[in-house]
């Protein structure tokens, strides 16, 4: 084992003892809080899941409590933090538990890592943080950190990449490993972060970094080309009858699969067309008042989004209406259509 992992334990947790975050999730050791934490945190910034996070635990304070919640207010809860398939694994596995393990969380890492939604990451970040164990939880902070570290321009976003990185963590893993898991990240977050240069003066792993000491911090670590996105036009319409909003359901696989949206239909639909594919949803169109362009954009796609806001006469039960109050309150929009909500106030 290379020697400069090695020192990676003795150089990390006094650090972190006196420079470690005061985050939410940190305040016990229970694995539903700490799932709950890193299902949240993929993909999302942590002051925007701080708000997030305690709302969900007040009004789901127990696995069973989420296994039994109702979808919409499930996904209302969760409403734009994106990326839902995270919400609708966390209920099924909460079922799975409830089920198999009598509603307490499995404490062994391949019954962890079998729960629906729970990666390698995941599951390591639950067996170290929540039970102790010395199981790497390796995710974009650790792997900036490792190629750092090593001064290796490795594509970090291989898998041979990450196994190699997990294997070679848990064998220098500490007594203390859920604080050296979240030591890892926090060095990562903090002053070894992306996107800006690392802030090496005070590192606590300076003395013995690779690309410290060769002067290639700011290239590192080195990433696969990424693919260019497909992009599609959707045109968006948002209904107005007598105070009330016409929405649906996506379908129930697929991308938003189950969440409430504005009706919608492919390609970039000119006003004169978009009138009469509202007129044959059986919709009287009393006036156009508004166009908006918007776009989204996912991992793997882009929408380029086009909304008509129009008031109609007449109501189709092809949609269900929806008052604005009820919209807040019960209907989950993701972003992609929300933001053609948001702009009726805001734009």
């Amino acid at each position: 084992m290379d020697n400069i992992l090695k020192q990676l334990p003795d150089a990390l947790l006094p650090w972190f003892d006196e420079n470690k975050r005061d985050l939410p999730w940190r305040q016990d050791k229970d694995p539903y809080h700490i799932w709950l934490s890193e299902i949240m945190l993929q993909q999302t910034r942590v002051e925007a899941v701080k708000g997030y996070y305690a709302r969900f635990l007040e009004a789901l304070p127990s696995i069973e409590a989420l296994a039994n919640c109702d979808d919409d207010h499930l996904h209302k809860l969760w409403e734009g933090l994106g990326y839902y398939s995270r919400i609708r694994n966390l209920k099924k596995a909460a079922q799975v538990i409830m089920g198999t393990y009598g509603g307490s969380f499995p404490t062994e890492y391949d019954h962890i890592l079998a729960l629906p939604g729970i990666g390698d990451y995941t599951a390591g970040a639950i067996s170290s943080i929540a039970f102790d164990q010395r199981k790497a939880a390796v995710d974009g902070n650790v792997l900036r950190v490792y190629s750092r570290l090593m001064n290796d321009a490795t594509p970090i976003d291989t898998l041979q990449m990450k196994s190699r990185v997990r294997r070679e963590l848990e064998e220098i893993y500490p007594d203390r490993a859920g604080d050296f898991t979240q030591a890892l990240m926090e060095l990562g977050a903090t002053l070894c972060g992306p996107n800006w240069a690392p802030k090496c003066e005070s590192c606590p792993c300076r003395s013995f970094c690779r690309a410290c000491a060769a002067g290639t911090m700011e290239t590192l670590p080195v990433k696969s080309p990424k693919r260019q996105k497909r992009q599609e036009d959707r045109t968006v319409f948002i209904l107005e009858c007598d105070g009330s909003y016409a929405l649906c359901k996506r379908p129930d696989t697929g991308l938003l699969a189950s969440l409430w949206q504005f009706p919608d239909a492919p390609g970039a639909i000119e006003v004169s067309s978009a009138m009469d594919l509202v007129e044959g949803w059986g919709i009287q169109v009393k006036d156009v008042r508004r166009q908006l362009d918007k776009k989204h954009i996912f991992t793997h796609i882009i929408w380029n989004m086009r909304g008509f806001y129009m008031e109609v006469k007449t109501k189709s039960d092809k949609f269900a209406w929806f008052s604005a109050e009820e919209i807040e309150e019960n209907a989950a929009l993701p972003t992609a259509y929300r933001q053609f909500w948001e702009a009726m106030y805001h734009d």
